[in-house]
């Protein structure tokens, strides 16, 4: 287990990196840097033509197209035309699982930016590429707290730790609301898991390269960071690829008035699972919504 730390919002924000010696990386988020067990994440640019290769080793990962189109060619097998959407707001994502022990190699049929992450396992599934005519989209929430959501990769899925979603949440409007948290694992009297312990990425794209969102990730006394003497109470503004870390605690978010925001959500931890636990001061507010903003869906 990583070794207990003190977040504020000042790290649980990761800005967009340049690095002379990978200048096709966008962002970098490694379980060292992050102060936790599991996710690694990377937002990486491929212009026309151009490739990118890596290998799983003892991980399972996923590759998310955020603008652009791809082919990928592994020892696994190849898939061809993967996206197509010119930005994450027409559409829902690909999304290219690939097992342990993979060696891939990414080429841009088109130009544009991709998210891949991968998780430690000891498990092999079969490779799997999710098409968007096969993601579910639904509506969560009510009146100003109204987002779509896309399930790439939800609970249930022949995987082993990895969830992936797509959230988009309109001007003005919460998301993440009310707060929750899954950082503690527990499960009822019968197994089934009410809420699992897990790391958690957001990373984010505006609709207006200017525009922003905010994100409050703070924990409670059940806590293990708390606990530790740790706790979490921090505001951190989100802009165009930033993302946010949220290692413990609940993390809502609220989008600008004036801005679409999007966020992919990663997920890993003690369980293939979204269990968790809302925030007991906030929760009522489920039980008081009036409609569905009429802006969603998006698309």
């Amino acid at each position: 287990m990583a070794q207990p730390r003190q977040y504020t919002a000042q790290n649980l924000l990761v800005r967009p990196q340049r690095d002379a010696r990978d200048p096709d990386l966008i962002l970098s988020i490694t379980p060292e840097k992050a102060g936790w067990d599991y996710i690694s994440f990377q937002v990486r640019h491929l212009a026309g033509g151009q490739e990118w290769s890596f290998q799983t080793d003892e991980n399972e990962l996923a590759l998310v197209n955020l603008s652009g189109r791809y082919s990928v060619a592994s020892n696994r097998g190849k898939w061809q035309g993967i996206g197509g959407r010119r930005n994450v707001f027409e559409g829902a994502a690909h999304a290219l699982y690939l097992p342990r022990e993979t060696e891939f190699t990414v080429r841009a049929e088109e130009a544009g930016d991709f998210a891949v992450t991968w998780v430690p396992s000891d498990e092999d599934h079969q490779p799997w590429l999710i098409q968007p005519e096969d993601v579910p989209v639904s509506i969560r929430g009510g009146d100003n707290a109204s987002r779509q959501i896309n399930d790439l990769l939800p609970p249930g899925s022949p995987v082993h730790r990895l969830v992936l979603v797509e959230v988009y949440t309109p001007s003005g409007n919460w998301s993440s609301y009310p707060g929750h948290k899954h950082d503690v694992h527990r499960e009822d009297s019968q197994g089934n898991v009410i809420e699992a312990d897990l790391e958690e990425v957001y990373f984010y794209q505006i609709d207006k390269p200017e525009g922003y969102a905010y994100q409050r990730v703070y924990t409670d006394q059940d806590s293990p960071l708390q606990q530790a003497g740790f706790a979490i109470d921090a505001l951190v503004c989100a802009e165009h690829n930033c993302a946010v870390l949220v290692p413990e605690g609940y993390h809502p978010v609220v989008s600008a008035p004036g801005y679409t925001t999007y966020y992919l959500n990663v997920l890993a931890g003690s369980a293939q699972s979204l269990a968790n636990q809302d925030d007991p001061r906030y929760a009522w507010v489920k039980n008081s919504y009036s409609g569905v903003d009429p802006r969603l869906p998006l698309y």
